[in-house]
């Protein structure tokens, strides 16, 4: 009776997720799917708690530690995601899914250490999944950190010489021994040999690849926690955790290819670790007129005022100046005047997957607001005026007009067809790629220098008075 409870305890949350994910496409139902697909693992663990003592009695559980984990965790998470800022959330999304890699990883050298004294003829699918478990948890885990410091600002890129090569040598070592194992039987010894490779690899892999790549990095590094996860609920017969898996894996691999047919990139790059690495010699200087031109607060409004349409494209800056709200409230004051506004979003803008829909959504932007860079770039011919704020990469023409440039091919924002160009920056940095933007030393282009909330306030207050 209890194993039938603890199975449709497991239906249940597996019904839970797959209709939460349903709810987390459309921003209107997210927060409702999140919080299903959070009450779903919530009957999963409880059930697990429970029940599972009569699943399989022959083991004894320790409560005790259990909860002792659980309330720990609990308190943890909730500090962190209370206190995190949404300039950091990409540093707390690599971080957690490092947890969950990690968290796999153990499982496989837990399930090993009983496994290794087993006498399986034949084909041993359970080491199979084991070894998988650890290979994948390992990467994510080692690759998660690693990408968690190079979002912090913690740990700088960096190329080793011959870096494709040692990746592929690694590669290759870690499917030998792989293979080696299920030939010959577990070996203990190579058992941890495999895990310190996966472990290296995982750091190796992350560590070159830096500018407008690291959301697919991210994504990328996610599904390989999902895929871990579901081995772990091949190990365990675990239903729930095994749906779980597989929903974030796939999703997260699908998300992957998009992005990276967004970028122009192919996911062998990606694994190779030779993904978006700067270009040797630091920034590259823009060709040709190098005239910067400057545009007040008051002509920028007047300007806004008497547009027709007007398009925002925001960017990591305006998340580091927590400015999407005054933001929000310059579009509602412009579509009081009349003036059409929408949203340019580029797949990659920002430091995550969908960081720039998450902040605009957070002030609460309509999400029809919001349009694609597929959808939004074939408008920008007859557009009066673009406002770029804090973004920079996902609008540089370099990527059109310069093959030398890392950037070149990956799809652009092309607000440069737009009659008249605004970007709000602090100076002439470039951007997180490392190049400058030649769209700064357009004829059409003004800079608009300050931090952006600041500016952004002013510039309400000026659009109020025209």
């Amino acid at each position: 009776m209890s194993l039938n409870i603890l199975e449709i305890s497991y239906l249940i949350a597996s019904l839970t997720f797959i209709l939460g994910l349903k709810m987390l496409s459309n921003p209107d139902s997210a927060r409702k799917g999140n919080l299903i697909a959070a009450g779903g693992m919530l009957i999963a663990i409880i059930a697990t708690i429970t029940l599972y003592q009569d699943y399989d009695s022959g083991k004894m559980i320790n409560y005790g530690l259990i909860f002792l984990g659980l309330i720990i965790g609990t308190v943890i998470g909730t500090i962190m995601a209370k206190k995190v800022q949404m300039t950091s959330m990409p540093q707390m999304v690599s971080f957690f899914n490092g947890m969950g890699g990690a968290c796999a990883a153990l499982i496989a050298i837990i399930e090993f250490q009983s496994h290794q004294h087993s006498t399986v003829t034949g084909f041993d699918g359970e080491l199979l999944v084991m070894l998988l478990g650890l290979l994948i948890g390992s990467v994510s885990f080692s690759g998660s950190i690693i990408a968690y410091g190079k979002l912090e600002g913690k740990i700088q890129d960096k190329v080793l010489p011959m870096n494709q090569v040692i990746n592929m040598v690694m590669l290759g070592t870690i499917v030998v021994l792989i293979v080696y194992q299920m030939v010959s039987g577990s070996d203990p010894l190579l058992f941890y040999v495999l895990l310190g490779i996966a472990l290296i690899y995982g750091v190796l892999f992350v560590m070159p690849i830096g500018g407008a790549d690291m959301p697919v990095v991210i994504s990328l590094l996610n599904s390989f926690t999902g895929m871990a996860a579901a081995f772990g609920g091949f190990l365990y017969g675990n239903k729930a955790m095994l749906t779980g898996g597989i929903l974030v894996g796939s999703a997260g691999t699908i998300l992957t290819i998009l992005m990276c047919k967004a970028m122009n990139r192919s996911l062998t790059n990606v694994l190779l670790g030779a993904f978006g690495s700067a270009a040797p010699g630091g920034a590259k200087s823009a060709s040709g007129d190098q005239t910067v031109r400057e545009i007040s607060i008051s002509d920028t409004a007047v300007l806004l005022s008497y547009s027709q349409s007007v398009v925002i494209v925001p960017g990591y800056g305006l998340a580091v100046a927590q400015a999407q709200h005054i933001c929000h409230e310059l579009e509602k004051l412009l579509g009081e005047k009349g003036v059409e506004v929408n949203y340019a979003i580029h797949p990659v803008a920002g430091r995550m997957p969908g960081h720039m829909n998450v902040l605009l959504a957070e002030a609460d932007v309509p999400y029809e607001r919001m349009q694609e860079m597929e959808e939004i770039n074939s408008k920008f011919a007859n557009t009066d005026v673009v406002v770029v704020i804090g973004a920079n990469d996902v609008v540089n023409p370099a990527a059109k007009n310069d093959p030398s440039s890392p950037i070149y091919g990956m799809p652009i924002l092309e607000v440069d067809q737009a009659k008249n160009v605004i970007i709000l920056k602090r100076g002439m940095a470039a951007g997180y790629a490392g190049i400058e933007n030649e769209l700064f030393f357009y004829p059409k282009t003004r800079m608009l220098f300050g931090d952006a909330k600041a500016t952004l306030q002013k510039l309400t207050a000026e659009v109020k008075e025209v």
